[in-house]
């Protein structure tokens, strides 16, 4: 039998943690290793724990989920981080991605639907309610016209790994593809998100798509 996907939730909600444990619970592959109702506490268990997936609320009292997902890639927390929230809004979408988010996914989505982007997440492809994806690319196209992004100064390994992204490649995928370490893989990627001017790898991903990268 594979591993199960470990799972933390960090949510200030009881009914939502619980509801979520339970949609969750009822499909295969997943163990709920830990529940928090703050932020600060989730960092704390997410330490302790090594989840493989974190699940967190953006609208939290005290620490909001995008402080907290910035303290948990500024730690240097080894685990797919994914908004459940209900803003739709692009400011706050946008926000989530740069700060490293691995998804963003509307609470309202059916249950269906947010299992099927959490598999996504955890298979390295791009985890953001459909509705969306096209408000994020649309940004990300203005923002690159007035900042004169291109490609152009990366390097072919940078550019064959950029077209990884965009296909929803993790770097497991992406090494194994290119017959590279999988710590060469996140150099390339840090290197190349410095470049572009990008803080996420959703964020790169989802821009190279919008220009036909991928």
């Amino acid at each position: 039998m594979p591993d199960k996907t470990r799972v933390l939730i960090i949510d200030d909600h009881p009914l939502f943690r619980r509801g979520v444990s339970q949609l969750l619970g009822l499909a295969a592959g997943f163990e709920i290793v830990g529940e928090a109702a703050s932020g600060q506490e989730g960092i704390e268990l997410a330490k302790n724990l090594e989840p493989d997936l974190i699940l967190l609320d953006l609208n939290m009292k005290g620490m909001n989920g995008l402080e907290t997902l910035r303290t948990m890639r500024d730690l240097e927390i080894d685990a797919r981080i994914i908004l459940i929230t209900v803003s739709d809004a692009p400011e706050d979408l946008i926000a989530a991605i740069r700060a490293g988010s691995d998804g963003y996914i509307l609470k309202d989505n059916d249950p269906d639907d947010i299992l099927k982007l959490i598999d996504s997440a955890m298979h390295g492809r791009n985890a953001i309610s459909p509705e969306l994806t096209s408000l994020l690319a649309t940004a990300l196209r203005e923002e690159s016209v007035v900042e004169q992004r291109s490609q152009a100064n990366l390097t072919e390994r940078e550019t064959a790994i950029l077209k990884c992204l965009a296909a929803g490649m993790s770097n497991k995928l992406i090494a194994r593809e290119l017959d590279i370490m999988e710590s060469t893989v996140k150099v390339h990627i840090r290197n190349l998100l410095k470049k572009l001017k990008f803080r996420s790898r959703v964020e790169a991903a989802v821009w190279a798509v919008a220009n036909h990268l991928g």
